[in-house]
């Protein structure tokens, strides 16, 4: 008889949990994922819903919010009828009652002005999903003016899954359909081809696909590293102007987002350059060519990129307020992370041992005063006090009370 695997935190008696409560859970390969995503809109409320494709937001609408009016515009049928008469939406639900989801709205900027009418009008609630704000954006499309709420979805956290395997999800990564995948590699392929290249055409975002295609792999090989446009335009083959504009791309599709360089150094000359990093650690390591096993250089960098994800889906589901940054000082010092109000300094260590050296850069942080509490977040198996200020913390134990609310 196989044994059953439950949820992080969830015990056998969940078998009593009713139909309702289990239609969030995949089940494949003995994994099951409960996604943390929860939008509990007030009556007359609506919200947009942001997230890369393959994040899993359809999946988790049909799931998770029975019974609720679907309007997908990936089907062309639907997406033919919207696009040509808009005003249709008005047309058919100025009665309605509940909650009208729109998937991938995106595609028709023209349906915001009927949303924001019949929020307006007849008190209606809608959310609104898609995987690029870009064409709304550039467009000056209705984004309804503060009528709606914004969330996004990100890749899975360690807390939605079981049986996680760090070492495999260097390769996986994080999209849901590549992690459950047998075959990671070739979904990871598919995905690169298909989206990252032909749906940022098809959005005209750009037309220099082979330009474009060079620039995600320069991307993905500096990811975390500090923005350096001039060595990308020249790595790429266009100007600089063009290089900040795929940049831009990648942010506004939701496949990569900056972090900013603290700046409440007291003494300190710092760096004020911003990094970048891309969405999921899978797909960097994909683009860059990059094999991180433990212990390796590459598996130090991929680990940071890992523990960066378990931040920004800690941010995007329970705390959108909270502040993410790095330090770096002119003389090369720098600390991974510092998070929240409660200014708490974060340097990853991909190693199974923490040594003196690698706590100079906190030390030195310590030094100038301005933060409160220092991690190294790592391989160890139990927690360390390796100086007053300066902790070392298994990883899992470091993700686990992050989720629990306790470190930030």
């Amino acid at each position: 008889m196989k044994q059953k695997h439950f949820p992080r935190g969830h015990t056998q008696s969940d078998e009593l949990l009713d139909k309702e409560k289990l239609s969030g859970y995949i089940s494949l390969e003995m994994k099951i994922i409960k996604r943390l995503l929860q939008i509990n809109l007030p009556r007359g409320k609506s919200a947009f819903l942001w997230g890369p494709r393959k994040v899993g937001k359809t999946y988790w609408i049909s799931h998770t919010l029975k019974g609720v009016e679907i309007i997908d515009f990936l089907k062309t049928d639907v997406l033919a009828e919207y696009i040509s008469r808009p005003a249709l939406l008005r047309e058919r639900y100025q009665n309605h009652r509940g909650l009208i989801v729109i998937d991938e709205v995106q595609k028709i900027p023209a349906i915001l002005d009927e949303v924001h009418w019949l929020i307006e009008n007849r008190g209606l609630s809608f959310l609104l999903t898609g995987s690029s704000a870009r064409k709304l954006r550039r467009g000056h499309a209705n984004l309804l003016g503060g009528r709606a709420w914004r969330r996004t979805m990100t890749p899975l956290s360690y807390m939605e899954v079981t049986d996680f395997d760090i070492e495999r999800i260097m390769v996986s990564g994080l999209l849901p359909p590549h992690y459950l995948s047998p075959d990671p590699i070739e979904d990871l392929r598919a995905y690169i081809a298909d989206y990252l290249k032909e749906e940022v055409i098809s959005e005209a975002l750009t037309q220099n696909i082979p330009a474009f295609s060079e620039f995600l792999r320069v991307a993905a090989v500096t990811s975390s590293e500090l923005i350096n446009f001039a060595n990308i335009a020249r790595e790429t083959g266009v100007s600089h102007k063009v290089v900040r504009t795929y940049f831009d791309i990648l942010e506004d599709t939701y496949l990569g987002f900056r972090i900013p360089p603290w700046k409440k150094s007291k003494d300190r000359r710092m760096i004020l350059t911003e990094k970048f990093y891309l969405f999921d650690v899978g797909v960097a390591n994909y683009l860059s060519r990059r094999q991180p096993k433990i212990g390796s250089p590459e598996f130090g960098k991929a680990f940071e990129h890992y523990i960066l994800m378990e931040l920004k889906a800690y941010q995007a589901y329970r705390n959108p307020e909270m502040p993410i940054a790095f330090w770096r000082t002119s003389t090369g010092r720098e600390v991974d992370f510092i998070v929240g109000d409660k200014e708490l300094a974060i340097e990853v260590k991909g190693s199974s041992r923490v040594h003196e050296g690698d706590i100079r850069s906190l030390k030195a942080l310590v030094d100038d005063g301005p933060v409160k509490r220092c991690y190294i977040v790592c391989m160890e198996k139990q927690p360390r006090q390796l100086a007053t200020d300066i902790e070392a913390i298994p990883w899992k134990m470091f993700v686990e009370q992050l989720w629990a609310g306790t470190m930030v």
